[in-house]
């Protein structure tokens, strides 16, 4: 069973869910608060490329990486479409690597919760801060309240294929670890062709929950300055309870 990987048919659905024109304020944000940046710009795990390629269109000289292929192989194939010829390549958080150093590294959509380890999630914020130039911006953002959501009855959704084929993914929460704020849940994507099961997936999806409060240490730990947290997409805007997403804005120091 594979963990957070994406492969085929997870790949397929979250194309067709989080379509290129899809957003959830983020790319509205994102595109402001990068306005006026002339540099380069990193987006680590960047999928389908949902938030790069509006970024791209807005003349944004942006970048991306993702450790599934067939996450990437969506993200080019938008691009051509659009005659975009962004560099993509297939590495991990934990091992990119660039000779180039950016003026912003964006990581919309909660993406830096797939690292479940605090550890790891720490030296992949330094390894940020190593490629950003001086000055330079982080920008993320986390979802706080999944962990205590009440989520172990099975959900289903389905999508129609291109294809007129039917995917659906039937996701369930089978473990919430309080203490390391960890969640697993089961994804099962399956594609049904004219009524019969024609292939199908199962993957484990564990995702970290952060405090507000503990990112805030941990990345003043790495070295971050200048650290900007705003709720719901409203920059400056402290964040409160009932906000759905929290955003991060932080430096490398000059």
């Amino acid at each position: 069973m594979l963990n957070n990987t994406y492969g085929k048919l997870a790949s397929h659905v979250y194309n067709l869910d989080k379509y290129i024109g899809k957003s959830f304020g983020d790319v509205e944000y994102y595109r402001e608060r990068l306005k006026g940046c002339s540099g380069p710009i990193l987006e680590p795990a960047v999928g389908n490329g949902r938030v790069l390629i509006p970024l791209l269109e807005a003349g944004l000289d942006v970048r991306g990486f993702d450790a599934s292929q067939d996450m990437l192989d969506y993200c080019q194939a938008h691009c051509a479409d659009r005659a975009l010829t962004p560099a993509l390549s297939q590495q991990t958080y934990e091992a990119f690597s660039y000779e180039e150093r950016f003026e912003a590294i964006v990581i919309p959509a909660g993406s830096l919760q797939l690292i479940a380890d605090h550890a790891t999630a720490t030296a992949i914020l330094k390894r940020f801060l190593d490629h950003l130039r001086p000055g330079g911006r982080l920008i993320f953002d986390i979802y706080p309240h999944d962990l205590f959501a009440d989520d172990t009855q099975p959900n289903i959704r389905s999508w129609q294929a291109e294809a007129g084929d039917l995917l659906t993914l039937t996701s369930q929460r089978v473990k919430a670890d309080l203490i390391a704020q960890t969640t697993v849940s089961h994804l099962r994507y399956e594609l049904w062709c004219e009524g019969r099961l024609a292939l199908s997936e199962l993957e484990f999806f564990t995702m970290r929950w952060w405090g507000i409060e503990e990112m805030a240490l941990t990345l003043r730990a790495a070295g971050y300055v200048d650290l900007v947290i705003s709720g719901n997409y409203d920059f400056g805007r402290a964040p409160k309870d009932r906000d759905e997403v929290v955003t991060f804005e932080c430096r490398r120091p000059q």
